[in-house]
């Protein structure tokens, strides 16, 4: 006799053994998709947040040479623009006191390269508020201030976050007729941190090198560019350590030229508020000015130029004095 089927619940139907696979299967991608690490989604943003910009600069049209005469400084977005500084924000080269040496190694480099002619690039290192990016700032104005307009030499910011944008940027001033200084304030670099790779392409070692119409100056508190602890990790956690901090540490070799500063004494930190004092005409007696100004730099823990000009700042509020050259 044949075999009758086999009952159903009631309602239900026969029953198949594909509805749980089917059932198990359509859950795998949801899991899959919650399992992925956060970590790799920021990745991916951050990698495709850089192609954007590198795109968008190589969309827009390179900057025409009546634009670069719109001014003499400029600040870089990785979005491809350059934004005009009417106004530079700096002191006077002369009145850059106890850094004498590393001012004329800069100005004679500086002026060499704005003549034509062979220079290095430059990293200013050292202790902090000592007037590394005032002297780059105010070496570019000196050697602009008696240069007719088409001989002009244009100084280009870019912020340190922004180092992986810097190949665009390069590939943008390459055609100009203009020589620029691109000039990055207080670069260094930290954990795991790659941008650096970057700076080095485009330093000495890409296959198009860095214009010749163009050269990099950058201030640090680093003399290598990298924290101290971050050079012993790489040391102790390295199979080759030697290889590993020559791979880091051989980015400040591509800067040629490299001009430490240091703290300055108590004498040298006085002449710089005197010169301050007298340039901006502000009139207090001589032992009244020596004291306060030493005061202020013990409360501050410190003798340095940022500190002097802080307490000039003080010094004029105090006594009703606009801070204008006389």
């Amino acid at each position: 006799m044949p075999k009758k089927p086999s009952k159903s619940p009631a309602g239900k139907g026969p029953r198949t053994a594909a509805r749980k696979p089917a059932r198990v299967a359509a859950k795998r991608p949801k899991a899959a998709l919650n399992a992925a690490p956060d970590l790799s989604q920021e990745r991916i943003v951050r990698a495709l947040e850089t192609i954007a910009a590198h795109l968008s600069a190589q969309s827009n049209p390179g900057v025409e040479r009546e634009s670069f005469e719109r001014a003499d400084a400029y600040v870089w977005h990785p979005d491809g623009r350059l934004a005009a500084v009417p106004r530079v924000s700096r002191v006077e080269l002369f009145l850059l006191k106890g850094v004498d040496r590393m001012r004329d190694i800069l100005m004679e480099n500086t002026e060499r390269f704005a003549n034509g002619l062979p220079a290095n690039n430059a990293l200013l290192w050292g202790a902090r508020g000592m007037g590394k990016s005032s002297l780059v700032k105010a070496a570019h104005a000196s050697i602009n201030a008696d240069r007719k307009a088409a001989d002009k030499l244009k100084l280009i910011e870019i912020h340190r976050e922004d180092i992986e944008s810097l190949p665009a940027l390069m590939e943008q001033l390459r055609a100009s007729s203009f020589r620029f200084i691109v000039f990055c304030d207080d670069l260094s670099f930290d954990g795991n941190d790659a941008s650096y790779k970057s700076l080095k392409a485009v330093l000495e070692g890409g296959i198009e090198g860095r214009p010749e119409n163009v050269i990099l100056y950058a201030t640090s508190n680093r003399r290598h560019l990298l924290a101290r602890e971050m050079i012993e990790n790489e040391r102790s956690t390295a199979i080759n350590p030697g290889e590993a901090v020559e791979e880091k540490v051989s980015l400040s070799d591509r800067f040629g030229l490299w001009l430490g500063f240091h703290r300055c004494s108590q004498d040298e930190y006085l002449a710089m508020v005197r010169g301050y004092c007298s340039h901006f005409g502000i009139k207090i007696d001589d032992e009244a000015l020596e004291r306060e100004a030493l005061e202020w730099s013990t409360t501050r823990g410190s003798r340095s130029g940022r500190v002097a000009w802080q307490f000039v700042q003080e010094l004029a509020g105090r006594l009703g004095v606009k801070l204008t050259a006389k």
